[in-house]
Order: structure tokens, then C-alpha cells, then sequence
């Protein structure tokens, strides 16, 4: 991901095991490495990759703590139907990334079987989910840069590679 956007590696420090403590599960190595390169931001100004942001746009454990907190809400319910959203200790799906156009991006996590993390993709106007059991970096590269890679590619718009990181700004609910 690194060589494709030309990003120079942010190298943030990050404190794994609070974050994978308040998860209960340990995260997928691969996240943890795009995480410490780039942050969170976007992506071809169409990929929102969540990680760590300075205000809540993209900044992965406030947006997962909302999730929980509104699919605990919609009681026999869920946003992610027919999954629900992970919780600890339990079974469901966590996203890490979105796209303008509504697709989000996750993992289907249990933490009865860590470092198994499938990506489950669902493309907002095709409807349910899609599985890919490849690693976060091979799906987010197969999406910027695999034309074929349908109905989640986006090369064939020509859209480039590059990466923008988070706003920063609390208030500024969309990316610059």
C-alpha cells in the first residue's frame, strides 16, 4: 500500500494491547501496520480507511464504540443484518472502512477463534455481504488497484492511488 500511494510511513506509535484488551481480541497484523503507516483518512478521495484521527472521522475505536453502542440500541435488530456488531467476547463484524458510495468494509471477528479476521464487504446498492478471506492490505489493494476486483474495484474510474490522511477536526464530519 505503501509503494502503490507513494505515502511516506507516518510511523505512529499506538498502544496494541489497550486497544485489543477493550476489543478482547488481538487485531490482524497487517491493520496494525496500515494503521502505524497512515492513520486513517482516504483513499482515491472515495476509500475511507479508519484508524487514527484526531477527531472521530476516522479514528477506528470511536467509530467501533458508536457501532456497539447503536446496534445494542436496535435490540433484535442489527445494521449489519444478519450479523451483528462485534462486542467482546462475542461473534460479529467490526468495520475498518467505507466508500462514499455507501460500501462499508469489516471483519467477521470471534473471539472464540482470534486471528481468523474474513473481510466481509457490502456494497450499498447490491446488498449483502460479500467474503474475501484475504488479508485487510490485499483487499484494500485489490480495491484501488484491481479494475476486476468487482463490485468493489475502483481502478476503471481512474481515480489514482493516493492517500489524504484525516481532517483532524471533531467537528468536520466528512474528509477534506
Amino acid at each position: 500500500m505503501i509503494e502503490l500511494t507513494g505515502w511516506e510511513p507516518l510511523g505512529i506509535s499506538v498502544d496494541w494491547a489497550a486497544i485489543e484488551r477493550e476489543l478482547g481480541v488481538p487485531l490482524p497484523a497487517d491493520y496494525k501496520e496500515l494503521y502505524e503507516a497512515f492513520g486513517g483518512g482516504v483513499f482515491s478521495d472515495s476509500v475511507y480507511f479508519l484508524g487514527r484521527d484526531e477527531g472521530v472521522s476516522f479514528d477506528f475505536m470511536a467509530q467501533w464504540r458508536v457501532s456497539v453502542d447503536q446496534d445494542s440500541k436496535l435490540k433484535d435488530v442489527s445494521a449489519v443484518d444478519p450479523y451483528a456488531v462485534y462486542a467482546p467476547g462475542g461473534k460479529g463484524l467490526v468495520e475498518w472502512g467505507s466508500t462514499e458510495w455507501a460500501d462499508e468494509y469489516c471483519w467477521l471477528i470471534d473471539a472464540e477463534r482470534p486471528g481468523d479476521y474474513p473481510v466481509l464487504a457490502r456494497a450499498h446498492d447490491l446488498g449483502g455481504w460479500h467474503r474475501y478471506d484475504m488479508s485487510t492490505s490485499e483487499f484494500l489493494y485489490r480495491v484501488l488497484a484491481d479494475a476486476e476486483f468487482q463490485p468493489f474495484g475502483i481502478a476503471q474510474y481512474n481515480l489514482g492511488t493516493r492517500f489524504e490522511p484525516g481532517s483532524g477536526d471533531p467537528a468536520d464530519s466528512q474528509p477534506r
